[in-house]
């Protein structure tokens, strides 16, 4: 059976032209115009230009302090790696990257998925935490394309995967990588370690997305790795629309936390992007700078040899019932929809060994 694997990332413009990042913008807020309840698709698609136009100048800005964003190279980084680690474990398939809001897009990969005579697809989120607007909208994408296509083939998806215990190591040892890099002592009750969290909509929590509820243990589960004292959780939220967003922002945190230094680890991020390279690097870092506080930004761990490994476990899992690796996935909690699996749906202890 000829399996293929669709590696599923937000994406950035490589090239932040006034054209290119306002069609960016545009599907990022025509996929989100529900926040906002517009009457028809008329009003929707209006509306999601109308947003985009307004925000597309600063965020030109913020991509002109970093260059371009590297996003897009690392996601493909970790496909061929990904490609590699199953070769190894004699797993044949062809291992795709596709983005929900960049080329290349979903639809056009998985076009070239079935022009490649995939019988069976596993599409994979590269987003740690599930949340509807990522990890679900993303399977949700490939599904409709698959129909849109009308292609028959069998798909399996993975949503949520942040209780991977590798993967919980691994980011682990990004934090202790920088304080031994730093001489930071992260017992010392001067330092404070800060998880920064994508916000999401707080409208979405309503709803009954478990997102906030999976950031909390993901924290307690680093927290416990790194036996730290204590640390602070706050979320990089958007002013694009007058909707409420997950709280406390980040910003209050770092003015509020009253230390001489905070650690701060972008948690829901597997890939540095603008939301890590401006947002945390120079906004957040201003403000820590305002309030006297002495920044220290954890990388994320994008090119860690052991992500891989995570990724190959679940796709083994999903892909061919593989159990090698230990860990079990159960029916999404978050997405219905029969095919979808997350590592969310089992008792935590069996995964975290807590």
């Amino acid at each position: 059976m000829k399996i293929g694997v669709i590696l599923l990332n937000f994406g950035e413009p490589e090239d932040p032209s006034l054209e290119n990042v306002v069609a960016f913008l545009e599907r990022i807020f025509y996929a989100n115009a529900n926040l906002e309840g517009a009457a028809d698709e008329r009003a929707k698609r209006e509306r999601s230009r109308e947003l985009a136009e307004r925000r597309a100048p600063g965020l030109i800005d913020e991509y002109s302090k970093i260059g371009s964003s590297p996003m897009n190279d690392q996601a493909a980084a970790q496909a061929r790696g990904l490609s590699i680690e199953l070769q190894q474990r004699q797993t044949e398939a062809t291992v795709y990257s596709g983005f929900q809001f960049t080329p290349p897009l979903v639809h056009d990969v998985v076009g070239r998925a079935r022009d490649d005579q995939i019988e069976r697809l596993v599409a994979l989120p590269v987003y740690p935490i599930c949340g509807p607007s990522t990890n679900v909208a993303a399977v949700k994408l490939v599904q409709a394309a698959i129909e849109e296509l009308g292609w028959r083939v069998e798909l399996r998806s993975i949503t949520g995967w942040h209780r991977h215990p590798l993967y919980l190591e691994l980011r682990a040892d990004a934090i202790r990588v920088l304080a031994r890099d730093r001489g930071l002592d992260l017992s010392d009750r001067d330092t404070r370690v800060v998880f920064s969290a994508h916000g999401t909509p707080q409208k979405y929590v309503d709803e009954g997305s478990r997102y906030v509820a999976y950031v909390e243990e993901y924290c307690d589960d680093i927290g416990r790795r790194l036996s730290l004292p204590g640390y602070e959780i706050g979320y990089q939220n958007h002013s694009n629309r007058g909707i409420e967003w997950t709280a406390p922002d980040v910003d209050e945190v770092i003015r509020s936390v009253g230390t001489k230094r905070v650690v701060v680890d972008p948690v829901s991020f597997m890939h540095e992007q603008s939301e890590t390279l401006v947002e945390l690097d120079h906004e957040l870092a201003e403000v820590a700078l305002a309030a006297g506080t002495e920044f220290h930004r954890v990388p994320v761990p994008h090119d860690d040899s052991r992500f891989a490994t995570v990724l190959a476990d679940l796709v083994q899992e999903v892909s061919d019932g593989s159990t090698a690796s230990g860990i079990r996935l159960g029916q999404c909690r978050c997405h219905s929809q029969e095919g979808t699996y997350c590592l969310n749906s089992l008792p935590r202890a069996l995964l975290t060994g807590q």
